[in-house]
């Protein structure tokens, strides 16, 4: 039967099946042996994870191999050897080799990041290849990787053609006949695992570590291409859509609010009493900032005192959680206020200019707006996306995009302004210099302004200017967290002698946590992050420990500041919330999550849910019988966002353009 199955013809698919099968174990062994302390190990979980494995492996497999044996079936026997036909089997098997082995060494850099498999974030990443290419560079020595890529790839053609695969391949009469067989076996296992496997099929585990590895990363990195952007209401459970617009619109209300009386709306008039205060307001996205790096949430390392020294200072969120885990999703819930849409973030999508965002609310009250950032903000569509929606840019620029016209004001970090930077842009040192730059600028123009800074310092391959701090660049995140502190330090002891600091806000909040991965679906503990209110006159500082989300910090500081204004966001003043208003949503591209107190309800992509109580001294969920409220509003938060963004809902007012003939009109 197995002469069958690989005829002389088929030899290197033969031999190719089986380097990929081998390798790909190789892979699993090692992701599982590295996750080993993560794991729920049972000699029954590790033959089902090992099982499932080989199968999406082999269905993995089964895409190259069918087109190979395609050709290998169509060409006619007289051909064999020729040489053209030598020419593309040996470039297609080189290929083939070439990806497999560079896509498993990558899944070990990926899942030292993500601890997990190629995903949407893989896919995004794919697109920004000078970032990438340049994080790699920095991140892992080229010349080692590329040695090992050398030295595979020589034995596995030698062990080739020591089986004669090569020549087999080329010498041989085999017929039409005796090739239908494997060519068939190929094209039947494409087929019965392409229109009958989904990627989500390998998550049958209540661990999420040996879900990952039971997949295999080649085809999470396909799946993931139909997974960007995902229609909520055909993956997840639904209420009538009325109802979820009503039940967000409840949960929205508050005694200073006015609610628009659409229906299917949230824009409501929010009143704030007091007399109304316009400092400027200088937002610091924090890069990858986990609450649990502060010595207020236990950490002995005294990593961020300058960090840690702010919370005594100003108004602290000590129970704030982060909407995602990119910073595209960070920047996403606190521009937008918004919960996160299924799949890619709305910071990436088309459709996403003239949106109601915490700036709409600034140039309400006659404020600038800049977003900062220190890399080439083309990187995850940022650009675009301030651009089109109001902010002045100030970034990094691409020397290849150096040309790009935008319908805003763009300002270079130039060259001379620069003292390093890595794959991802200029160090925080020196994007806080320009942005105290550029603030004695804004403060000439006697005209509140709104900066939106994002930091990239903690983020790989932790590189910072040598002799700083006492850990060596490149060396781990705690000492990049080390400089990223410094810089934070040193840009408020510069910031205090300017003529713009006493009447200057600061909103200090990270991003995202720093690690993603987790046991269970979503690892709750992992979106913990710090947020701070610093430089609020006539206000003390203290600790505010209600249950909040990125997208509720705005609304709050628009509360001290006493600002009335027109709303179209989802978030609500923290200061105002009852016991019955705490909330925090959290997801990743798939999963939805709302965690209320103890509790969490998770909404997946299959129409489903999982309804759990939270131990947070230990992490760990429980599953329990689902609270039928609970679901609803869970559903409600969600498909009410997604609807809003798809049909419009968050768009503002189109304006009015007066032409002569307008006004012709109005003078009879």
């Amino acid at each position: 039967m197995l002469n069958l199955l690989f005829s002389k013809r088929f030899s290197l698919v033969k031999t190719f099946s089986a380097s990929f099968l081998a390798f790909a174990f190789i892979i699993r062994l090692t992701l599982y042996v590295w996750s080993f302390s993560e794991i729920d190990f049972s000699f029954i979980n590790l033959i089902k994870i090992f099982g499932m494995g080989f199968l999406f492996d082999l269905g993995s497999l089964s895409y190259m191999m069918a087109l190979f044996s395609i050709y290998l079936l169509l060409v006619p026997k007289q051909f064999y050897g020729c040489a053209v036909d030598k020419f593309i089997t040996k470039f297609s098997y080189a290929l083939m080799l070439f990806l497999m082995l560079f896509s498993f060494l990558a899944e070990i850099a990926f899942w030292e990041e993500y601890g997990k498999r190629f995903n949407f974030i893989a896919v995004d990443y794919l697109l920004y290849t000078y970032e990438v290419v340049q994080n790699i560079r920095q991140s892992f020595h080229l010349e080692i990787v590329i040695a090992i890529l050398i030295v595979i790839t020589y034995f596995s053609i030698k062990i080739a053609k020591r089986k004669d695969a090569f020549k087999d391949a080329f010498n041989n009469s085999d017929s039409f006949l005796m090739k239908i067989i494997p060519a068939f076996f190929w094209i039947f296992v494409l087929s019965s695992f392409h229109f009958n496997v989904e990627n989500s099929d390998a998550e049958v585990f209540a661990n999420q570590y040996e879900n990952e590895i039971s997949k295999s990363g080649i085809y999470s990195f396909f799946a993931a291409f139909d997974e960007n952007e995902l229609n909520y209401n055909d993956f997840y459970e639904t209420n009538p859509s009325d109802n979820s617009y009503q039940i967000v619109r409840n949960l929205l209300a508050s005694d200073n609010d006015l609610l628009n009386k659409n229906p299917n709306s949230i824009k409501r008039q929010v009143f704030n009493s007091g007399e109304e205060q316009k400092p400027n307001v200088i937002f610091i996205g924090l890069e990858s900032l986990s609450a649990q790096f502060m010595q207020r949430f236990g950490n002995e390392k005294n990593l961020v005192p300058a960090i840690d020294s702010l919370a005594k200072e100003s108004i602290f969120f000590t129970n704030l959680q982060a909407t995602g885990t990119r910073t595209i999703r960070g920047i996403e819930a606190i521009v937008l206020s918004i919960p996160p849409t299924p799949g890619q973030s709305i910071v990436k999508r088309e459709n996403n200019d003239n949106l109601f965002t915490i700036g709409e609310v600034f140039k309400q009250k006659g404020y600038t707006r800049t977003f900062f950032y220190g890399g080439d903000g083309h990187f995850d569509n940022m650009n675009i996306f301030f651009g089109n929606n109001g902010f002045n840019i100030v970034d990094r620029k691409n020397k290849l995009r150096i040309n790009e016209v935008f319908p805003v004001q763009r300002t270079q970090i130039t060259d001379d302004e620069v003292t390093f930077e890595n794959a991802w842009g200029v160090c925080d040192g020196d994007l806080y210099d320009k942005v105290l730059k550029e603030a004695d600028a804004q403060h000439k123009l006697k005209k509140p302004f709104f900066n939106f800074v994002m930091t990239s310092s903690n983020h790989k391959p932790y590189t910072y200017p040598d002799g700083i701090v006492n850990i060596p660049s490149e060396k781990n995140r705690e000492g990049a967290l080390k400089y990223t502190d410094w810089a934070f330090r040193k840009f408020f002891e510069e910031a205090k002698t300017k003529p713009w600091f006493k009447n200057t806000v600061f909103v200090i909040m990270a991003d995202h946590a720093a690690y993603s991965a987790g046991r269970t679906e979503i690892d709750v503990k992992n979106y913990h992050i710090p947020a701070f209110i610093y430089n609020l006159k006539n206000k003390n500082p203290e600790e505010i420990n209600k249950l909040s989300s990125q997208i509720d910090i705005f609304p709050t500081l628009f509360g001290y500041l006493n600002w009335s204004y027109e709303s179209n966001l989802f978030g609500k003043d923290i200061t105002k919330m009852q016991k019955k208003d705490e909330r925090a949503l959290i997801a990743n591209q798939l999963k939805l999550g709302l965690l209320k107190e103890d509790y969490v309800l998770i909404l997946d992509n299959h129409k489903k849910h999982t309804f759990y109580q939270w131990n947070k001294e230990n992490n760990e969920l429980t599953v329990k019988k689902t609270d039928p409220q609970f679901l609803k509003e869970s559903i409600s938060y969600y498909q009410t966002a997604f609807n809003l963004f798809k049909n419009g809902g968050l768009k503002l007012p189109k304006k009015s353009f007066i032409t002569p003939n307008k006004l012709a009109n109005k003078a009879n």
